[in-house]
């Protein structure tokens, strides 16, 4: 398979000279100057980190990659999907309520900011996956398919159950609406839990399948033999009484988060930015964050994501650990097992060649690339 280009340049700056201006250099030397941004709409998609992580990138860097995408002619405005899990992202209210905290305003960042699947997460489009194993039609926020142009603004990272997190992770997973999210993270069909319920009635009137009764004190129950397990009760509950609990293995989840990526891809200009800075061992959706494993490597950008975060995690190899971080204090546990990769030793159950393995067989990339580094 042919290469593909990732440009590359470090975290070292001249006086006069700030790291913002060393991106827009970077994503000019890379190419974005060839997508036709000419009154498009552009969703440049990015994690607004979870209130209490402090890992997550900086809103100046989004003002950026905004700022550029004007000057190119493009409508540009920062998005992200509603979160499954309990916390403060799993509404648009709520979701808006963080990014502001987090310093993701129209006035920081000089553009808007869309939750691309609505107020509770059901605002979602079917969109075909072509060559899908596991995903025949993902479901991904409507704004974000409604988009001209998608660019990726992405924190390079650990991640808990994929290894890392990186352009496909922000992509295959973030898109996802509520609904899209459980497809990927889950198998099985959602239960009550009858102490939460509130007995509203909101999920028995969006549930498609009738499958949603409930008893003489007003609590809900699934129907399994109806339930088509659709996530959209999950979405609209605001008392978190619905859940899914039965995980899908870890390599399921990479696979579908692949299909995903291909979803949002698919038939449009792309690009896609990382930036492999404080490597935190977890995913920026917990509110809290750890010392990173790795050191600052510096900030990447290609129009193909799997040549992206192959670069990325080969750089992050590279790198020596960061004493008394997570990855040495396990490193020097005893018992400890050389996997001889950093995300493998951070987190022994995950397997991230996966992810890249199967976004290539699909067809959204190459892991095979050309680093050009530029100064």
């Amino acid at each position: 398979m042919e290469k593909s280009a990732v440009y590359f340049t470090d975290l070292r700056v001249t006086v006069g000279t700030s790291l913002l201006d060393k991106l827009k250099k970077l994503l000019q030397k890379a190419g974005i100057g060839e997508i036709d941004f000419d009154g498009k709409l552009t969703a440049i998609k990015i994690n607004f980190g979870e209130p209490g992580n402090l890992a997550y990138l900086r809103p100046n860097y989004a003002k950026a990659v905004a700022d550029l995408v004007k000057e190119l002619g493009g409508v540009p405005f920062l998005t992200d999907c509603n979160t499954l899990y309990v916390g403060r992202r799993k509404n648009a209210l709520e979701h808006l309520e963080a990014a502001y905290e987090n310093g993701f305003s129209p006035f920081s960042t000089g553009c808007h900011v869309l939750i691309a699947d609505g107020l509770k997460g059901t605002d979602d489009v079917s969109v075909p996956v072509e060559g899908g194993t596991m995903v025949k039609e993902a479901k991904i926020g409507r704004a974000i398919m409604d988009a001209d142009v998608f660019l990726s603004l992405n924190h390079f990272k650990g991640h808990e159950l994929t290894g890392f997190g990186g352009a496909i992770k922000n992509i295959g997973m973030g898109c996802g609406s509520r609904a899209g999210k459980m497809e990927q993270h889950k198998s099985g069909k959602p239960t009550v839990a009858q102490a939460l319920c509130r007995g509203c009635g909101l999920c028995a009137k969006l549930c498609a399948q009738a499958a949603i009764s409930y008893d003489s004190a007003r609590k809900a129950s699934i129907d399994h033999d109806r339930c088509v397990g659709c996530g959209r009760c999950i979405g609209v509950c605001n008392f978190d009484a619905i859940a899914n609990h039965n995980d899908s293995a870890n390599d399921d989840l990479c696979v579908k988060m692949a299909e995903y990526t291909k979803a949002v891809l698919a038939g449009r200009p792309h690009f896609h930015i990382n930036l492999v800075i404080d490597v935190s061992p977890y995913c920026d959706c917990h509110a809290e964050n750890d010392l990173p494993i790795l050191p600052d490597v510096g900030m990447f950008a290609s129009f193909d994501p799997v040549a992206l975060d192959q670069a990325c995690v080969d750089a992050c190899n590279r790198a020596e650990p960061i004493p008394g971080s997570r990855l040495t204090d396990l490193c020097s546990a005893a018992g400890f097992h050389d996997r001889h990769d950093h995300f493998h030793n951070s987190m022994p159950e995950t397997n991230w060649e996966t992810t890249l393995a199967h976004a290539e067989k699909i067809g959204i990339g190459s892991r095979q690339y050309e680093l050009i580094t530029v100064k």
